[in-house]
């Protein structure tokens, strides 16, 4: 969402990294609700998530309408689809794109997530004609488009506090923001209210109705409960299908039909922790970690993975402050790991501020420092279907060294194998990596050159540095 509560919880490293939901509040991300439990909760539907099959291959790009341009409007972000195009990006996630309330506003200009009317344009980006334009070119290009969905909480000012009952009150029948946190410009729905209930329905079919969008990224999911969400993702996929995003990383019910993919903060949390070059045994929480993703996720089902987000970027810091040296490989993993990657607004530009999140604060675009980079990873991943999202990609397979600091795992699917070692330190090293069955002939992915790679394969790495090889398909 869109305020650092999430820090008044601590979640043990380890713990987060070996259990689906092993903590009760969050490993990270926007949220800090502790134990609150949706109201209504009901069991999940035993059944599949509806995989729309674009999203096999695809590679998500956050859009940060407000920062993107100095007009900070759908026309003005509409000059740089091109440029996407060309980076390789297939789905535009925007954030919430709705007035803001003005009551308890945080700043001059409010967080996007307290949201005014559901169906209205936030006047700071354009008119309704101004939003349609943009979807219709970003369709017209072979983008996708996916909006940010706030159904947890509204803000202050929302018609619907009209409406008794359709809010969570106190004892004394005050309506309260959302228990556990201090998110004190946003108040919290209660979804023991069927009206409430089919207001956000309605809410929700409108923008695919009537503007084509294709799915949601939904603001701290595990807020509301499951049911509601898959009776969503029903009405939903009976108009076309969908992708949906879930913005948690705890409740594994919300993946066994309503979502496509969760949040990947705990390795978003290990990444910064490498970096940092805190604890031992990195590697193996690596390895254990795209073990547990490539089996344990329901069927069709996985993580989204970031060096930054909107949130990380304000709030704990860019990926420069935290990742350092470790950027590129860190980014590396997450194109490569089983999951589907995500590149943050200003990331191609190397963006290295903490932009503000209740003001305007542009982003530079004058040095396109890592758009090539970026370009190549999603080449890479377009390329090859070991790296496909879920069923769609390859099996994850460990690949034996010394242990720390180098990592080595492959991705396979059919004929199609994938390669990754990695220097996950600020020393050089030199290590033997047991490519076993895995030995065969292969392309470098920094220059195309072939390589043979023997079953044992002697490398030597300097800080940081990491190796890709693909098999010729």
């Amino acid at each position: 969402m869109n305020k650092p509560t999430k820090w008044l919880i601590v979640v043990p490293l380890m713990i987060s990294i070996l259990g689906l939901s092993a903590c009760g509040g969050t490993s990270g991300g926007d949220t800090g609700e502790g134990d609150k439990k949706p109201q209504g909760e009901k069991e999940p539907i035993s059944r599949s998530a509806p995989v729309p099959e674009w999203a096999d291959q695809a590679v998500m790009y956050e859009v940060n309408v407000r920062q993107y341009t100095k007009e900070g409007t759908f026309r003005a972000f509409a000059e740089h689809l091109p440029r996407l195009k060309e980076l390789g990006v297939d789905i535009l996630w925007l954030m919430p794109i709705h007035p803001i309330s003005e009551v308890k506003r945080n700043g001059s200009l409010g967080s996007y997530y307290a949201v005014q009317d559901y169906k209205g344009i936030n006047p700071e980006f354009g008119d309704e004609e101004d939003f349609r334009a943009l979807v219709e070119q970003a369709h017209g290009m072979g983008f996708k488009v996916v909006l940010d969905w706030v159904a947890n909480h509204t803000g202050w000012d929302h018609e619907w506090l009209g409406n008794p009952g359709w809010y969570t009150t106190d004892e004394a029948g005050n309506v309260v923001q959302p228990p556990g946190t201090n998110w004190s410009d946003v108040a919290d729905l209660n979804f023991d209210n069927s009206e409430m209930r089919a207001a956000m329905l309605d809410a929700m079919t409108y923008w695919v109705e009537e503007f084509d969008i294709d799915g949601f990224r939904c603001d701290y999911a595990s807020g509301v409960p499951t049911d509601f969400w898959e009776e969503a993702r029903k009405q939903l996929e009976q108009i076309k299908p969908v992708f949906m995003l879930a913005e948690d990383d705890q409740q594994i019910k919300l993946l066994s039909y309503a979502f496509n993919a969760n949040y990947g903060w705990q390795f978003y949390n290990l990444m910064n922790s490498i970096a940092k070059e805190q604890g031992q045994s990195r590697v193996e929480q690596v390895l254990r970690y795209g073990e547990r993703i490539s089996t344990g996720y329901p069927k069709g089902t996985y993580p989204l993975h970031f060096t930054s987000n909107h949130d990380e970027n304000s709030w704990t810091g860019t990926e420069f402050e935290r990742l350092g040296e470790a950027v590129e490989p860190m980014a590396v993993l997450t194109f490569t790991m089983p999951g589907m990657p995500l590149i943050y607004s200003g990331q191609e530009a190397g963006l290295n501020k903490r932009l503000q999140f209740f003001e305007k604060d542009e982003i530079v675009w004058d040095n396109l420092a890592m758009q090539d980079f970026y370009r190549e990873l999603t080449e890479l991943k377009h390329a090859h279907p070991a790296l496909g999202n879920g069923d769609a990609g390859g099996s994850f397979e460990r690949l034996d060294t010394r242990g720390d600091p180098v990592l080595a795992f492959a991705r396979e699917k059919e004929d199609s194998k994938v390669i990754v070692v990695a220097n996950l330190s600020s020393e050089a090293v030199e290590d033997k990596v047991q490519i076993g069955s895995f030995a065969g002939e292969y392309r470098s992915f920094k220059d195309g050159a072939s390589v043979a790679l023997a079953a044992e394969q002697h490398v030597t790495l300097e800080p940081w540095e990491y190796l890709i090889y693909t098999s010729s398909e």
